[in-house]
């Protein structure tokens, strides 16, 4: 297969059409490649935060967008200069009174020791005149593994992925994406331009441009986005990685093409989206709503936006929700901040934003894509964090009573977002997982490998440790198997509270 590396040249037109074998039981994939394409790519120097491509070398930049030096008074921060202060306490996973078993697993490559992560390339697609798809990409010269594709949540993109594309990008080729409307996926060219000299907001115009007349940043958008990603650049089916909105758009995706999913595994996946009735689904219901997301915004909208979107934008808020989701506040998450930060000042974001809080929600539901993914027999591994303040863990145990036969890892102590938190727990569980799909379950299921099938019907903990900027570490993954049920996580609870009342 053809693939840009980071020694591409900047502009590459690509025309090809490919022939993919999957190594499942399902049926060879012909995936035709006949439409030209322009990609450019540059190398991502991750250390600083820095990109080889210069603002000028993509209308999305345009010289507007820039990185502040230092945190934003007001924020708390130590001397290594961390958004989210150290002094508060991480929780831990509650003792269900079984015994632990202590398990080291490989830590992040440590670049200070020598160890080299896979070199990530940055790159642009153009899906279609005026869609230009930012995308990350690591690991292209294994040519003989699995490909791997990250969705991001809302209101990031695959720089939330930079973990997995170093490490995992060693052993596997890695794809991350921005879904169109965020990240740096955003309008090269302002929607709705009106007579006014210079635009500093896009989108508040009175008349849509031809190309964004039919434009709205919905489920149905990403799920097309990803669809072409697919078929285009990667060539061939993937295992799909979701984070909450990246997780349902996973799904949604995989209900809809399970030819072109190896798998799916979902990251504290987002149950529902979207307010609005989708048009297609009930037509009828959709027609009541005059304006669905969709470019002009009305006027209503955008003096509503002008006060809203000041609260968003504002570097206390966006640290405000960063203390939520992740659940270990001694992290560094400068890089997420700031990637976030940036974002909102690209003059598109105000309007991008509304269109996706007003876009009609996906035509098929959380719990319709996941019964038709089982249906497909589209292998599904869940991995949810289980101090998530958002996608608490009922959501993901209701996800495991649909699919009982899908493994489900709860990770302890971790967020909303486990990959970016504990990425060393995710790589392992992803390699495992993978590993174990690929041998037809010759390999064991992450954790399960010294355990006897008639063990790892209910549930077992191991405590999972690693070596992180040279300290010890550990995290507590309790693996739930296909006979689990919520009664069986009440009545180990209950019989730890007991436990320790006894021995007082």
């Amino acid at each position: 297969m053809e693939v840009v590396s980071q020694h591409s040249p900047p502009c590459c037109n690509l025309n090809r059409r490919l022939l993919i074998k999957k190594r499942s039981s399902r049926q060879q994939v012909k995936i035709p490649l006949c439409r030209k394409r322009r990609i450019l790519c540059s190398k991502v120097h991750y250390r600083s935060e820095s990109r080889a491509l210069s603002n000028k070398d993509h209308p999305l930049l345009n010289g507007k967008v820039t990185r502040p030096s230092k945190l934003v008074e007001g924020f708390s921060g130590d001397s290594n200069g961390k958004v989210i202060g150290s002094e508060d306490e991480v929780g831990s996973m509650s003792e269900s009174g079984d015994s632990v078993t202590n398990v080291l697993i490989p830590g992040l490559p440590d670049e200070s020791n020598g160890e080299c992560g896979a070199p990530i390339s940055s790159c642009f697609w153009e899906w279609k005149p005026k869609f230009n798809v930012h995308y990350e990409i690591s690991g292209s010269q294994n040519v003989n593994s699995p490909p791997l594709l990250f969705l991001p949540g809302f209101g990031v993109g695959s720089f939330h992925y930079e973990k997995q594309l170093k490490d995992l990008g060693r052993d596997y080729r890695v794809w991350a994406i921005d879904f169109l409307g965020q990240g740096m996926s955003l309008p090269t060219e302002n929607p709705t331009p009106s007579s006014k000299a210079e635009d500093l907001v896009w989108g508040f115009g009175d008349k849509a441009e031809p190309w964004a007349t039919d434009l709205v940043y919905s489920m149905d958008l990403w799920r097309d986005q990803v669809l072409y990603f697919v078929e285009e650049v990667i060539g061939e089916p993937v295992y799909l990685v979701g984070n909450s909105l990246g997780g349902f758009v996973a799904l949604y995706f995989a209900a809809r093409n399970p030819q072109l999913v190896k798998g799916v595994t979902l990251l504290n996946a987002t149950p529902f989206w979207g307010f609005l009735p989708n048009p297609i689904k009930s037509p009828r219901l959709a027609r009541i709503f005059s304006w669905s997301g969709t470019f002009p915004l009305p006027e209503s909208i955008r003096k509503l936006m002008e006060f809203v979107w000041q609260r968003i934008c504002d570097p206390e808020c966006i640290a405000d929700v960063l203390r939520q989701v992740y659940a270990d506040h001694s992290l560094n998450v400068d890089n997420v901040f700031h990637s976030i930060l940036e974002t909102t000042q690209h003059p598109a974001a105000a309007a991008s934003f509304a269109s996706i809080m007003f876009a009609p929600q996906a035509e098929l539901s959380f719990r319709e894509a996941l019964s038709r993914c089982d249906m497909n027999s589209v292998p599904i591994c869940l991995m949810y964090g289980k101090e998530d303040p958002w996608v608490k863990p009922v959501w993901g145990l209701e996800v495991k009573k649909l699919v009982p036969e899908a493994p489900y890892y709860e990770i302890s102590p971790a967020g909303h977002c486990p990959h970016d938190e504990v990425p060393e727990v995710v790589n392992y569980l992803l390699r495992g997982w993978i590993k174990s799909l690929e041998s037809q379950g010759a390999a064991a299921l992450p954790l399960l490998d010294d355990m006897q099938s008639e063990n790892i019907q209910s549930s077992i903990a191991k405590d999972l440790e690693f070596v992180r900027q040279g300290s010890n570490k550990s995290v507590i993954v309790r693996y739930m198997g296909s006979s689990f049920s919520l009664w069986n996580r009440m009545e180990s609870y209950f019989t730890s509270r007991f436990a320790k009342l006894e021995t007082k």
